[in-house]
């Protein structure tokens, strides 16, 4: 989904075009109505280009001056009754090329005046132009006099100017300011968002489960920091609400507790085997609601607790602890590792969970004079239950994997919680148990 949305660096550029795009043809409107209808300012125009494009033939050597007429005005020119007429003469009157002889006479000043630099005369009035004018050029240090005519402007000569005009006052300038606005906004863009995109990356990072987990928004523009630190905000609020189910949770386990407690010491006072039978259920009870309360004090754990621990050391105080129960049970215990230390980061009292639950569940639902083996490696610990020869098959796992007790479901979530893979398989000699970090 993110991927098929526009990025805002292209709504901006479709934008900023559309609306370049529309001011371009409101300024062509007015930049064509301008001139258009201003015959002055039109009629001045088309001199100053239409003799800068003769003054450009004007060559000026050491043997002398040469005239070569430019091949963009070489057909209005070069051939008679043509509608456009020119004459081009040094500062001192001695004319280097003219395209007209009584003509010229008659429309341009006299050849002894000395003219100014620019001059304009209208023959009529209105379009198209009928026009005399003439312009001052200086090419290699001499100056020169250019001249011409237009009767009734056959070539439309006029259109050109006003093109001229629109690219050197409106498309040029547009263009410039169109490539740094669109280059400087999408920069600024850019540079605006980048404290964004680094954030959203770590959103995809953060663990939800722990508290400690924030967004920076330090370097973030105003209205962006305000959705980040309302996501932190959601982030505190949960944080608060995990410590609530805690309290809870924990209030719950000690309220159903004590109740059992008391309940089975007043059937310790009962000397009858109903008695016995009824402890028996009772302590079983106390444990499945144990198991109760430690899995859903599971989906409350902050992940902030979570340290780096030893699987070694922490497997092999988890079997100290358990091998006297073990025993008692008619069961042996026995603890195996290959690596001297195995570094993992977890929360330590989870784990230590999960191994007694394991633990306990192969006491329960395996026969008497069982061994399980408890085995570490790099992120791995094992809990293999071997029966005795003597013990069939059929006996030894009448226990069903998917019916060894809540326990296992709490090692799973345990499993999921650090990110790691909980597997059980069945051997010839009983059941094992993984659990893999790696």
């Amino acid at each position: 989904m993110s991927q098929s949305r526009p990025t805002l660096g292209s709504i901006l550029t479709k934008r900023i075009a559309f609306f370049a795009i529309l001011a371009m043809f409101v300024q062509l409107a007015v930049v064509f109505s301008d001139y258009y209808w201003n015959v002055g300012e039109l009629s001045r125009l088309f001199v100053e280009q239409e003799t800068e494009r003769l003054a450009a033939g004007i060559i000026v050597e050491d043997s002398g001056t040469r005239y070569l007429l430019p091949d963009n005005v070489h057909q209005r020119y070069d051939r008679g009754e043509t509608g456009y007429i020119a004459r081009i003469r040094s500062a001192g009157g001695a004319v280097i090329y003219r395209s007209c002889d009584t003509a010229c006479e008659a429309h341009f000043l006299p050849v002894d005046v000395n003219p100014p630099d620019f001059w304009l005369r209208s023959l009529t009035s209105g379009k198209p132009l009928s026009l005399v004018g003439g312009r001052a050029f200086v090419v290699a240090g001499q100056r020169f006099l250019v001249d011409i005519a237009s009767i009734g402007d056959p070539d439309d000569v006029m259109s050109e100017v006003l093109w001229n005009e629109v690219i050197e006052h409106l498309i040029v300038p547009m263009t410039i300011l169109l490539v740094l606005v669109l280059g400087g906004t999408l920069l600024s863009v850019r540079q605006a968002l980048r404290p964004v995109v680094a954030a959203a990356n770590e959103a995809d990072r953060i663990d939800p489960l722990d508290s400690r987990s924030h967004l920076d928004f330090d370097r973030m523009p105003r209205e962006v920091a305000h959705l980040a630190h309302a996501v932190n905000r959601a982030f505190e609020r949960v944080g608060e609400l995990m410590k609530a189910q805690k309290v809870l949770t924990s209030g719950i386990a000690h309220e159903i507790r004590t109740p059992l407690a008391a309940l089975k010491l007043e059937l310790g006072h009962i000397d009858h085997p109903r008695a016995r039978k009824a402890e028996t259920d009772l302590d079983d009870l106390v444990n499945f609601v144990s198991q109760l309360t430690a899995l859903a004090r599971l989906d409350s754990v902050d992940h902030s607790m979570f340290e780096d621990i030893d699987l070694v050391e922490l497997s092999s105080s988890v079997v100290e602890q358990l091998a006297p129960w073990v025993y008692e049970n008619a069961h042996a215990l026995e603890f195996s590792s290959q690596v001297e230390k195995a570094s993992l980061r977890g929360a330590p009292s989870l784990l230590r969970d999960a191994l007694r639950n394991l633990i306990e569940n192969a006491v329960k639902h395996t026969p008497d004079r069982t061994l399980i083996v408890v085995h570490v490696g790099y992120g791995l610990i094992r809990v293999e239950d071997r029966h005795p020869k003597e013990v069939s098959h059929s006996r030894a796992t009448t226990g069903s994997p998917d019916h060894l007790g809540i326990g296992l479901k709490i090692v799973g979530r345990i499993a999921e919680m650090h990110g790691a893979r909980f597997s059980r398989a069945v051997a010839e000699t009983g059941h094992v148990f993984e659990l893999d970090f790696r």
